[in-house]
């Protein structure tokens, strides 16, 4: 069974990572003048449909990760059991939240599943990182015994990879209706000027996202100063 949750939870860095690049590459058609508004909307369509893997695949680590400490034997006395249950219903709802923001039509229901997928985000920030700490500087953190400074690490980076998507949303939050008028070809030049920006702005959050998968990927396979 571990086995087996390893390979999920490396499928699940490989979909965040792939499909990322992918968005990350569609948004520069969408940001060039020089395309014309039909090629533009294709572009933008690729960018949203792909865009939904990364967003799974970053809900999904979390269940994953836990299970694989569940599964050492480690962390099973700590991890297993109803932990780990709480940790998989509680994700399977966070994933449900995210669908429904992400297919929801405008609309004040569609608005509070959006706010509340926001503050589940936060607390989880908070949360992970009061965690890290404390197994960065604890003697037996959860009681383990041996060195889990790495894990602290990977716990840590996987709290950024949550805190730079809510930074991504930040700045991208004025892109749609200026999105709307350039792709249908009735975009002015504020219109052109807030998609550019708003796209490029997004750009030092999605490298940190990346950085901090890739951490979270080193410091879970070398586990450097585990005893």
């Amino acid at each position: 069974m571990h086995e087996v949750v390893l390979f999920g939870h490396i499928i699940v860095l490989v979909y965040w990572l792939g499909a990322d690049l992918g968005v990350f590459y569609a948004s520069r058609f969408v940001i060039d003048p020089d395309v014309p508004p039909a090629g533009r909307a294709v572009a933008a369509k690729i960018l949203h449909v792909v865009d939904l893997s990364p967003r799974i695949c970053l809900i999904l680590a979390l269940p994953t990760g836990v299970a694989l400490m569940a599964l050492d034997q480690r962390g099973e006395d700590v991890f297993g059991g109803w932990p780990l249950a709480a940790v998989v219903v509680g994700s399977l709802g966070w994933l449900a939240l995210m669908l429904g923001a992400f297919y929801g039509q405008p609309g004040r229901r569609t608005d509070l599943v959006r706010l509340t997928d926001t503050v589940v985000r936060v607390v989880l920030v908070v949360v992970l990182t009061v965690a890290a700490l404390y197994g960065a500087f604890a003697d037996e953190p959860f009681g383990v015994e041996t060195q889990a400074g790495w894990l602290a690490g990977k716990v840590f980076a996987y709290a950024v990879c949550i805190a730079g998507g809510l930074g991504i949303r930040a700045v991208m939050r004025p892109l749609g209706p200026a999105l709307g008028a350039v792709v249908a070809g009735r975009g002015t030049a504020d219109d052109e000027r807030v998609v550019a920006t708003t796209i490029r702005a997004a750009v030092p959050w999605v490298f940190l996202v990346w950085a901090a998968v890739l951490v979270a990927a080193f410091l879970g396979v070398v586990k450097p100063g585990a005893a």
